[in-house]
């Protein structure tokens, strides 16, 4: 098989704090938030989260030789993150400002409902290409980065760091990910030019792993506007459609994306690819067979999980296992089957982590027919 791999996941970090709720208290979000109404809860989950978190230490279990950069406060949060990435001997690398307080996120995931999330940037918001391990990044065959949306550096001045950080990461002939979040409207992420920063970047992202709210939040608010009337509080993938899906790839590849997944949630994952002439590059520095990676389109159904108890870092956990797939030279149809394996590992539990395997048992599990949802 050769050498292993190496990735980099960089972006985003934070602490996520998830109040587990009981079952019983309806199917609505106007039915649980009432003024001076008590709601008992059975606890809380305290984990870390971000795409630095979620993703690369969802690759470590995977078994992947993978760094971790993200920047953090110097304070009680901070200091969390740090317990929980010593124990997977991820902290060396992470940033620890003097100045700025570290980010959280109160993750409200209630059953039937799509999560709603309380998030504070901090830290976060001062990341910058210069806080990238540039020298350590040459050796690296994968750069993953995750989250500018929640990175203030990252979208001001219509996205001019987070283009600087591709360019310079593909021009050491790295390949590279990008991933999203979701904004908040009223914020000033939200009122950023998303469609520009996209057009300037996804010529250097050889992986364009968006979900497909996220996405269509960013190129197209009319349309996301018209999903939210349709799903009528509930979960806007619930309601989606191919026809939904495509113009967002094809927009993607449009704007200069190699390879593009869209993350439908609880439906499944949307792929399409771009050609050899694109390509040719990224599958030789990854050892990936052409033949199985140009030119494809194609949706993979989501697996049937043992249980739905939040859907936090399903979609990271999903990248990661895509990612894992991608650096042991799998076709683009096992990678995305992979993908979807990982994503119904991680509802099953409340955490991004402990409903993960190694790579090959979570292989394993899927040919041993695990069953699949049906569109």
């Amino acid at each position: 098989m050769g050498e292993k791999k190496k990735a980099v996941v960089a972006g985003h970090i934070c602490i996520d704090i998830t109040p587990v709720f009981p079952p019983g208290h309806g199917e609505r979000v106007e039915d649980i938030f009432l003024p001076g109404k008590m709601i008992h809860m059975n606890g809380a989950a305290v984990h870390t989260g971000g795409a630095v978190a979620n993703t690369g230490l969802a690759m470590k279990i995977l078994g992947n030789d993978v760094r971790l950069m993200g920047k953090i406060g110097k304070d009680a949060f901070g200091k969390m993150v740090l317990d929980i990435l010593k124990d997977y001997d991820a902290d060396k690398e992470m940033i620890i400002s003097e100045d700025t307080a570290s980010s959280y996120t109160v993750v409200l995931a209630m059953p039937g409902i799509d999560r709603i999330m309380l998030h504070d940037p901090g830290a976060n918001n001062t990341f910058c290409a210069e806080d990238l391990d540039w020298e350590g990044l040459k050796s690296a065959d994968l750069f993953h980065f995750g989250y500018p949306s929640l990175m203030r550096r990252m979208y001001e001045h219509d996205g001019e760091e987070i283009e600087e950080i591709f360019r310079r990461v593909k021009e050491n002939g790295t390949v590279t990910s990008l991933d999203l979040a979701a904004v908040d409207e009223v914020s000033d992420a939200g009122k950023a030019d998303w469609e520009k920063i996209l057009k300037r970047v996804l010529p250097h992202t050889d992986f364009f792993v968006p979900s497909a709210e996220e996405l269509c939040q960013m190129l197209d608010r009319r349309r996301y506007e018209e999903w939210l009337d349709r799903a009528a509080g509930r979960d806007v993938t619930e309601i989606l459609s191919l026809e939904d899906i495509y113009p967002l790839g094809e927009r993607a590849l449009a704007y200069g994306a190699g390879i593009v997944l869209i993350k439908c949630a609880a439906q499944g994952i949307y792929y399409r690819t771009a050609g050899i002439e694109r390509m040719g590059k990224v599958f030789e520095r990854l050892s990936l067979r052409p033949e199985e990676w140009t030119d494809k389109e194609g949706f993979e159904l989501s697996f049937r999980p043992e249980a739905v108890r939040s859907g936090t870092g399903a979609g990271d956990s999903s990248i990661a296992a895509f990612l894992s797939s991608v650096l042991r030279g799998e076709s683009i149809e096992e990678a995305v089957r992979m993908a979807a394996a990982a994503g119904a590992c991680c509802v099953a539990t409340y955490d991004t982590l402990s409903g993960l395997m190694p790579f090959e048992e979570l292989k394993e599990k899927v040919r041993q027919g695990w069953e699949k949802n049906q569109k």
